[in-house]
């Protein structure tokens, strides 16, 4: 490969925390040299709390700080304690002379320049910090991504905020004030020790739907608070591998007061699915949240507002988001359960082991884990031969060595990866699972056709299966279908917004738009796709010929830099033929003449 070296531009993923004072100019007004004093004395604990977590300091704007941490969960356990010791030392302060930090998050590519780091993940933690409350902590959702269930507090939605000079959305999370570190402790009541106590529970997730409360106080609305509820228990269901309480015994609880905790032990589910309907008028407000019974905490919420035209319409939208919405929650959630469970033996507590291995490896850019993903699911297998959750993680391990062009033997990856798809296909071959993998290692295979009727089967068998519906929407963008791939892209947008694999909804647009020639448009879905996750091939390769095509060179040798540093061999595969990202053929030409046109060759 022969590319354009003009001079290295250093990246990296980090965990990028902005923090200040927040008055710090009307606090200077009232006592300059006492206010100065004061923050010297704070910064001598709280830098000696960074070191503590491995932070480094990258440097001090007056009342500001820059610091970069390379794990997530270390900047935030990092910023909770920061803000635990000055809640202490402002203790006895006058309200008004009170150095209160506020603090922002974000997990981002950033760019190295001497001892400084610059970037677009700099400038979200500095907005993010802009908007946090005197003594709080705002995080962005990549940094939440990564925490959950490894940081014991809570966290507040904000939902998407329009940060300044940031261009996108920005989904926004705020640490409850009451947060803190350490294992939880419940204070128990010798009344509720019996309750206290673990109690067995399925190998599988299980979960009960609660009947949503009408808080109205219209008669009309009870019918449709109680078919929504009917509805996401039969949708749910379609999931094989949860096992989902049935109505009939999840309605006893109908118009009672609610225990979650003691509801879950009666049924012997980890996760309780409430919520409730209010009408006002023409409108409907539905809320909805997932809570992990045994922890207490909230996994996932949503609230809809909607006009109430169509009921029935209504119903089986609300229906169809809130399943596909947590759905992949609920495996995001077991992943961390497994990461904290590392002595349990189950065979899906090792397929969950596997799969946050694989998602390690994925998201790191690192082959190491991803190999390690590859022996935990063999493990899994072993503990139950028709694991399909972990046959399908090592398919999808598999596929990765063959796209990066890691192991010892990536060659042979992709035959690899089909050996298992027969195998899923011998069990059962028409799980959503099955038929996911089967057409998406068929689309790698070059067997164009029958990939894309697999994935339309999959879509079929279950529509609230948001991969099913992106892995289609990525092939439908590389056989050149741009509008069925459009389609069914902005259709997971609405559905699960949030969902883990979002970012290749939006590389299925930006490949779509590629295809129309529509750069502009494909440049800025290509940027959207990379911010989910950072070290992807496809991603950079298309962001490379779309800057080269407009002429902006130093992107490209930007982004060349960045594919180099975890897939090196990526582009030459491209060029070889055996990583095609398109399957038309002036497509890919297209896709080549603007890597040639950035200066990459075989």
């Amino acid at each position: 490969m022969e590319q354009e070296q003009p001079g290295r531009v250093g990246r990296r993923l980090a965990a990028i925390v902005a923090a200040d004072v927040a008055g710090y100019s009307r606090l200077m007004g009232l006592d300059e040299v006492g206010t100065a004093r004061t923050l010297r004395e704070h910064r001598k604990v709280t830098d000696a709390l960074v070191a503590k977590h491995g932070g480094r300091l990258v440097k001090t704007t007056g009342d500001g700080v820059l610091l970069e941490f390379p794990s997530v969960v270390d900047s935030v356990e990092c910023a909770v304690a920061v803000q635990a010791v000055m809640d202490n030392r402002n203790e006895g302060v006058p309200a008004d002379r009170r150095m209160l930090f506020r603090i922002g998050i974000n997990l981002g590519d950033i760019l190295i320049e001497g001892d400084d780091i610059l970037g677009d993940g700099v400038n979200v933690a500095a907005r993010l910090e802009g908007i946090a409350e005197p003594g709080g902590i705002c995080i962005s959702a990549s940094a939440y991504d990564q925490i959950r269930g490894k940081v014991a507090v809570e966290f507040i939605d904000l939902g998407e905020q329009r940060l300044k000079n940031i261009e996108r959305l920005v989904r926004v999370y705020a640490v409850k004030p009451s947060g803190h570190l350490g294992p939880v402790a419940p204070s128990v009541s010798p009344s509720h020790q019996e309750a206290q106590r673990p109690f067995p529970l399925p190998d599988k997730p299980s979960i009960a739907v609660l009947p949503f409360q009408n808080m109205s106080g219209d008669p009309e609305q009870e019918y449709f608070a109680d078919g929504l509820a009917e509805d996401i228990i039969t949708e749910l269901s379609r999931f094989r591998e949860f096992a989902v309480i049935a109505r009939n015994s999840t309605f006893f609880y109908k118009g009672k007061p609610v225990d979650v905790s003691q509801i879950a032990r009666d049924l012997r589910v980890r996760y309780v699915l409430e919520g409730s309907v209010r009408k006002v008028g023409n409108r409907v407000r539905v809320t909805a949240q997932l809570i992990d019974a045994l922890t207490n905490e909230h996994i996932w919420a949503e609230r809809y507002d909607r006009e109430q035209a169509d009921v029935f319409a209504l119903q089986e939208e609300i229906t169809r988001t809130v399943v596909a919405s947590i759905a992949p929650e609920i495996d995001l959630a077991e992943i961390a359960r497994s990461r904290r469970d590392t002595t349990s033996l189950h065979a899906w507590q090792l397929a969950m082991r596997a799969a946050g291995l694989y998602l390690e490896g994925l998201n790191g850019g690192n082959a190491v884990p991803m190999q390690q993903a590859i022996a935990a699911c063999e493990k899994a297998i072993a503990a139950d031969p028709a694991s399909l959750a972990a046959y399908y993680t090592l398919v999808g391990a598999h596929w990765i060595c063959h796209l990066y062009r890691w192991g010892d033997r990536p060659d042979g990856a992709l035959d690899r990866a089909w050996a298992v798809v027969e195998r899923m296909s011998a069990i059962n071959s028409q799980d959503e699972r099955t038929l996911t993998a089967r057409g998406w290692i068929r689309v790698a295979r070059g067997e164009y056709s029958g990939g894309l009727a697999d994935l339309r089967r999959a879509h079929e068998v279950n529509p609230n299966y948001a991969l099913a519906l992106i892995v289609l929407a990525w092939t439908e963008a590389t056989m050149g279908l741009a509008q069925e791939a459009e389609a069914h892209a902005r259709l997971v947008l609405r559905l699960s917004p949030r969902d883990y694999w979002i970012g290749t909804a939006h590389l299925a647009l930006a490949m779509a738009h590629f295809t129309l020639r529509n750069y502009d448009e494909a440049t800025r879905w290509c940027e959207s796709a990379i911010q989910a996750q950072h070290r992807a091939p496809i991603r950079r390769a298309l962001m490379i010929a779309c800057s080269a095509r407009a002429g902006d060179m130093a992107r490209a040798r930007t982004e060349i830099a960045v594919l180099d540093s975890f897939a090196p061999g990526f582009i030459a595969s491209v060029f070889r033929g055996q990583n095609p990202v398109f399957t038309r053929k002036e497509d890919m030409e297209n896709l080549l003449g603007g890597l040639r046109l950035a200066g990459l060759s075989e």
